[in-house]
């Protein structure tokens, strides 16, 4: 079992007023100090050119929370909020966190299903949208679903125009001593209804502090948030904006020739949100080698989704910065994360160490505690983790008994600290009983230039339990790969022979979701196992 620690020689955990930030208790009050210490010191930026210091960042925020509080939002009222990453957004988010209400943000991909759902659980009295943006009408879909619920939540637009008023009609900033729940996020099922992530404002603070803590920015840093505001990676970034006080930019809708543009205008120093954003960064890179992409940017940086390693050899050749890849998840924001003071072999092999605060236990399928280099499944306990779901049922059964949470992940720990993950318990493929990793051979089958990017999967087979599928998506100008050439090529790299794909199958793009731009790997298991299939040459 490892503990996360902050570095030896890093910042103190105790906030100063030139210093980072680290003992806030609630969201409201880290926004305050932030304020207090460097009130000059911009904040965001967003592609239209708008700019705001933390010092106008909390004005601003406290007369948005005197506008929604005159409308009847107070401490503990439920509040679901659809909003694109924009300055609008943070700022709606941290006026209802100056008023202690209970927060839903909801990502833009999330539709009457999801959201209604939403609605109907927490018992929503505002629902704020943007109205119609790129090309649907959230408005619209929030006004229909309000009219089904008794009492109907109040909709608003809160895209430009925001609800302001005198800040004096507050009272006084919500505390958090007993840390109540005031943020819930859904995760989407596949098979069954949304699970209701309930969080508060520790859990969030103590996941930010971890990412803060690790990536170790300074003031004079320039941040990017080009992922969906409303997914847990917004408060988790948000947190580290103001525990360490440097300014971020922020994408609406991320084009990567755009972003680029966007970052190079604006002195961004770490960019990134997931492995996608590595590859998109790459491909731009490709149309001018030689030529820096970003001159000032030092860091790319991100999580969501598996990392292969080529990826890092990639874009350190060809964009000359590290990749520093962070592993959490909506029920626990940061569980480790890479540090741009870890070697290249640390931040190849690894998602880094376990964050400030964070303990985690790789636990093996006989119930043991696993030694390092040993598979097991991930746990963790710790102020990051959140307090269960919505439903009792599924809380009862996301803890083990000593209180840790069970994520679902395979993974180890290494002799240094660091996690490695290896999978998920439902990506370990049973083949004629042997154990196969998914992300095992998916990390051998990238580095061969045919492949974009790749899936492996198992599908249903009488004969050998499971069989293994791989799924690739064929690299911008390459030809596709074929069989033969997938054997070889995982041959030729020591791959056991029981774990080679019987099945290849080449697609013009692997299905993702729209927020991290993760692989929906159950899509395409109910695809391929549907679809009949003939065994090629033996392998």
């Amino acid at each position: 079992m490892v503990r996360g620690r902050p570095p030896g020689s890093g910042p103190s955990m105790e906030g100063c007023v030139s210093g980072p930030i680290y003992d806030a208790t609630t969201m409201w009050e880290l926004v305050d100090r932030r304020a207090a210490a460097t009130p000059d010191g911009l904040m965001l930026v967003d592609e239209a050119g708008r700019q705001l210091t933390f010092g106008q960042f909390r004005d601003r925020a406290e007369r948005v929370a005197a506008g929604l509080y005159a409308l009847g939002v107070g401490e503990a009222t439920p509040v679901t909020w659809q909003l694109p990453t924009r300055i609008e957004s943070i700022l709606v988010s941290m006026a209802l966190a100056r008023l202690g209400a209970l927060q839903n943000p909801i990502i833009h991909i999330y539709r009457e299903r999801e959201v209604g759902f939403a609605l109907r659980q927490t018992g929503s009295r505002f629902v704020l949208t943007p109205g119609r943006w790129k090309g649907f009408d959230f408005g619209a879909m929030a006004r229909s679903l309000a009219a089904e619920l008794d009492p109907a939540p109040m909709v608003l637009d809160a895209f430009e125009d925001l609800p302001e008023g005198d800040p004096a009609t507050l009272p006084a900033p919500a505390d958090g001593a007993d840390d109540p729940v005031r943020w819930i996020y859904y995760t989407s099922g596949t098979t069954s209804e949304p699970k209701g992530v309930r969080h508060t404002d520790k859990t969030l603070l103590a996941g930010g502090r971890g990412l803060a803590i690790a990536l170790d920015m300074a003031p004079s840093d320039v941040g990017s948030i080009a992922f969906p505001f409303a997914h847990i990676a917004g408060p988790d970034y948000l947190v580290t904006v103001l525990a360490s006080g440097f300014p971020a930019v922020l994408v609406e809708s991320f084009v990567p020739t755009d972003a680029v543009e966007f970052y190079r205008r604006n002195g961004v120093t770490m960019a990134g949100g997931s492995t996608a954003f590595y590859q998109a960064f790459l491909a731009e890179q490709r149309k001018a080698p030689g030529q820096k992409l970003i001159p000032t940017l030092r860091l790319l940086s991100g999580g969501g989704a598996a990392k292969p390693p080529e990826i890092y050899y990639e874009v350190q050749r060809e964009i000359g910065v590290k990749v520093a890849h962070g592993y959490g998840m909506t029920e626990i924001p940061m569980i480790a994360q890479g540090s741009p003071h870890d070697s290249d072999d640390q931040l190849v092999g690894s998602e880094g160490k376990p964050v400030f605060g964070a303990e985690v236990r790789i636990v093996t399928a006989d119930g043991d505690v696993a030694p390092a280099g040993v598979d097991g499944e991930v746990r963790v306990k710790g102020p990051m983790v959140c307090k269960g779901y919505t439903d009792p049922e599924l809380t009862a059964a996301a803890f083990d008994e000593d209180g840790f949470f069970r994520t679902g992940d395979v993974g180890h720990m290494r002799p240094d600290g660091h996690l490695t993950l290896t999978g998920r318990l439902k990506d370990v493929i049973i083949r004629k009983g042997e154990n196969i990793s998914a992300k095992e051979v998916e990390d051998l089958l990238y580095s061969h230039p045919s492949v974009g990017d790749v899936a492996v999967i198992g599908l249903p087979d009488r004969e050998r339990g499971e069989r293994v599928c791989a799924v690739v998506e064929t690299a911008a100008g390459a030809a596709p790969l074929r069989f033969d050439d997938m054997v070889g090529h995982l041959r030729s790299a020591g791959l056991m022979v029981q774990k080679i794909p019987e099945q290849l199958e080449v697609v013009d793009a692997l299905p993702r979701n729209e927020t991290l731009r993760k692989v929906l790997k159950y899509k395409l298991r109910e695809e391929y196992a549907a679809k009949p299939w003939t065994p090629a040459a033996s392998c």
